[in-house]
């Protein structure tokens, strides 16, 4: 099904969501061009994942004081976009779900919301510490940054498996209407 015609099934609350956390992610990456060197071959996320103060600082040496105002930038803009994805998501798992009468199915729901919540809590956290991780790098940061962004990616990737179990667990299309 081309994409045009399938948010037009969609409502317009979740297409507007989808819209914004498009467009910021967009952004994000944008952003995290000048952030990949040969310390950080992923950018920012070769930051959230260094969980060593040394690893930290060698990506924040490799990053210069421009690219330090980029990383800062990326992070303040993730502040931004952690609702965006969270609403969108949560807005995705009611209509995915919105059929679904089963008890199982509510539980699987109940379940992927709170997995999407703890990702974005995560993440959440996780900028805090990194915003904090600049001047200088610690272990204890590091570490505890990189456990957030692993609940994060956790969070997100069960999740997104749980939405596909909802939508499989019946074996019929999303009713419309």
């Amino acid at each position: 099904m081309p994409l045009p015609r399938l948010l037009t099934l969609l409502p317009k609350r979740l297409n507007l969501s989808l819209l914004v956390t498009a467009a910021l992610l967009l952004i994000l990456l944008l952003v995290n061009q000048p952030l990949q060197t040969g310390s950080a071959p992923q950018g920012i996320v070769s930051f959230q994942m260094a969980a060593t103060a040394d690893q930290s600082m060698a990506i924040i040496r490799s990053w210069r004081q421009e690219g330090l105002l980029w990383a800062q930038i990326s992070l303040w803009l993730d502040f931004l976009f952690v609702p965006a994805y969270l609403v969108t998501l949560i807005l995705l798992t009611n209509h995915l779900s919105r059929d679904r009468p089963g008890v199982r199915e509510r539980n699987v729901a109940r379940w992927v919301k709170a997995l999407f919540v703890a990702a974005g809590t995560g993440d959440m956290a996780e900028n805090i510490l990194l915003l904090n991780n600049m001047d200088p790098p610690t272990d204890l940061i590091s570490l505890s940054a990189t456990v957030c962004a692993l609940i994060k990616f956790t969070g997100l990737m069960l999740g997104a498996a749980g939405l596909v179990i909802i939508r499989a667990a019946r074996r019929h299309p999303l009713a419309h209407g």
